[in-house]
């Protein structure tokens, strides 16, 4: 049955967007905690059936510069001790592997962007978040960081073309994906504007019309993924 969900969220612009339109569809109740803003984040999941922990452009050990975090990361090793169902994204999807004993850094390959193919392992097959979405073939991506060490007990259930993980269940009812299954064009379209001075002009557009050509495509391929939190909470 769908519960109340507790979402971390750390910057304005990364929002829960299509997942937290997602899981209200489904029944659930967010709470949305904007620690960036100094919202307080609980001391432990009691109030809540399930986590859900965004994005953002600092990294998953910047505790020093963004003090959230450090309770971010007790929070997940809470809900792994709890069996209380759990979602990281990008950063979110970093900060679940550190709590739990894994390396994240900024991945040797270089920055993934826009449009990234999924390689679907067989673990995926059996996995109640991961099931519904073997038919989905890629995701969006906007991360410079990556898992680097997988905590003990990780099981992989898909990476990208050049090896890096993208979706992975870190504990028995805690999982993780590298890709923004959240995000449109528009939302990326503010991402962009403070990465265009790296990058030639023009390549930034060609990502955002690529991502919005692939808009009902994405939609409908990761629905599923909130169906099946929704499910667990």
């Amino acid at each position: 049955m769908a519960g109340r969900v507790l979402v971390v969220q750390h910057e304005d612009d990364c929002p829960p967007a299509w997942v937290g339109d997602w899981l209200v569809e489904d029944g659930c109740v967010l709470d949305v905690r904007r620690a960036y803003a100094d919202d307080p984040l609980p001391a432990d999941l009691g109030g809540h059936d399930a986590l859900l922990v965004l994005g953002g452009a600092m990294g998953a050990n910047d505790d020093a510069e963004h003090p959230w975090l450090t309770p971010t990361k007790e929070l997940v090793r809470v809900a792994a001790r709890d069996g209380v169902p759990t979602l990281g994204i990008c950063l979110g999807h970093q900060l679940v592997a550190v709590a739990l004993g894994g390396v994240s850094g900024p991945n040797p390959n270089g920055q993934q962007l826009g449009l990234v193919p999924l390689g679907w392992t067989e673990a995926a097959e059996d996995d109640d978040l991961s099931r519904e979405l073997l038919g989905t073939g890629f995701g969006v991506h906007w991360n410079d960081d990556v898992v680097l060490r997988q905590p003990d007990g990780t099981v992989v259930l898909a990476s990208a073309p050049r090896g890096e993980l993208q979706v992975a269940r870190f504990a028995p009812t805690v999982w993780g994906v590298q890709l923004h299954p959240e995000v449109d064009d528009r939302i990326l379209a503010t991402w962009a504007e403070d990465d265009r001075d790296r990058y030639d002009e023009g390549v930034l557009d060609a990502v955002l019309e690529a991502v919005a050509a692939a808009r009902e495509e994405l939609a409908a391929g990761w629905r599923p993924l909130a169906r099946a939190l929704s499910s667990l909470a």
